[in-house]
């Protein structure tokens, strides 16, 4: 696993973590925040990822400096591996969209019965559809609303030191990783055109979306597939451009639902 230190004050860091690409899953990037003694993993990704991530964390921190895992929506390459930091992180709370609240345990029998059951409901906090800030170290994150960009329940996580917006699926290519930053916007429109043209709901709220985030102070985007978008202005070139992309339900049409053709004659 790769892991990347996009910022670092002595005090407060932000590390990224990025598997090594293969043909069978969706290469995705994991995130460390760490303020003191604090530290926090945003979108931690499945069981494909624990052990390789868990290894990255103690290059930089304890596990039991953990105090937080946090999901942004209920993806499996976002949360899958719920179980497994439950169990062996036992102090870390769980963060995630209150519209999953009662979907996660879906992931893992175990929980539904017994102790665990307990434990989950103990250790986990619910994000409002309005978004929220949860403290950490001397510091904080911010839950930013990003509904329906692709989840229905979805969120944002941005860092006031760093100024790191941390987007989610939001920006994703399918090309590099997050230690590598895009240096020309309308190169690597093609590495995003196909992914946000069907997994984005529709151009209204990717509009909202970026009306609502333009005047964030923003030094990276970096999202959870692929290249961080690395200076404010090539940030603002992604707003102007998502902005104005028909997307998701904008391109459905009436014979993207047709099926009779496949019925037996």
């Amino acid at each position: 696993m790769k892991h990347y230190v996009l910022y670092d004050d002595g005090h407060h860091k932000c590390v990224a973590f990025s598997m090594d690409h293969d043909d069978e899953s969706v290469p995705s990037n994991q995130f460390m925040i760490i303020d003191g003694n604090d530290a926090a993993i945003i979108d931690p990704g499945g069981d494909l990822t624990f052990t390789p991530l868990t290894m990255g964390i103690l290059k930089y921190t304890k596990m039991d400096n953990v105090r937080y895992v946090i999901g942004s929506h209920q993806d499996p390459d976002i949360i899958a591996s719920m179980p497994r930091w439950l169990i062996h992180v036992e102090h870390a709370n769980l963060i995630i969209p209150k519209l999953w609240e009662r979907f996660l345990p879906h992931y893992n029998s175990a929980f539904t019965k017994g102790r665990l059951k307990l434990s989950l409901s103990e250790r986990l906090i619910t994000i409002p559809d309005a978004g929220g800030y949860y403290p950490l170290g001397n510091s904080g994150i911010v839950a930013i609303p990003a509904h329906f960009l692709h989840s229905v329940g979805n969120f944002q996580f941005y860092d006031p030191i760093s100024k790191i917006l941390f987007s989610g699926d939001m920006g994703a290519s399918l090309v590099g990783y997050s230690g590598e930053a895009v240096s020309n916007f309308k190169a690597h429109i093609a590495n995003m055109d196909g992914f946000h043209r069907r997994y984005m709901n529709s151009q209204k709220v990717t509009r909202l979306w970026a009306e609502a985030v333009r005047d964030l102070d923003v030094a990276q985007m970096v999202p959870q597939h692929g290249r961080r978008f690395d200076n404010n202005e090539i940030f603002h070139e992604f707003l102007d451009w998502i902005s104005n992309l028909p997307c998701g339900v904008d391109l459905m049409e009436a014979q993207n639902y047709q099926f009779k053709h496949l019925l037996p004659e």
